[in-house]
């Protein structure tokens, strides 16, 4: 088991897809977002069913920054309940996995940590 993670995001448009993926590998909270779609979505709304054209992120980060990518999902997210689903990365090519630790920044709560670490 590793701490990589792949975060399922729906998105309305092309254009809100973009900023959010933009943001989130700019903030180097993910490593890489593939944009994909567009995809139909039937769903259940408010007691109807919908049907919405739109395009799916595949979000590749890490556990420790999903607190983080989730915020940035919300506050940039046009729909009042996003989709943010949060899968775990079992295992994968090693190679890939180390450049996917390298593209993301470290939690501040875990810099903190090896800081207080070395100064131990």
């Amino acid at each position: 088991m590793t701490d990589k993670v792949v975060v399922l995001v729906t998105a309305g448009s092309l254009k809100e897809a973009r900023k959010i993926a933009l943001e989130l590998v700019e903030s180097r909270l993910a490593a890489c977002v593939n944009l994909s779609g567009p995809v139909e979505s039937v769903y259940r709304w408010h007691g109807k069913i919908e049907r919405s054209r739109e395009r799916l992120l595949l979000i590749k980060t890490s556990r420790d920054v999903f607190p983080d990518v989730q915020a940035i999902i919300h506050r940039l997210h046009s729909y009042a309940t996003p989709e943010v689903i949060c899968l775990p990365i079992i295992d994968g090519s090693r190679d890939y996995l180390d450049w996917l630790a390298d593209s993301i920044k470290a939690a501040p709560e875990m810099i903190e940590a090896g800081n207080k670490n070395e100064s131990a």
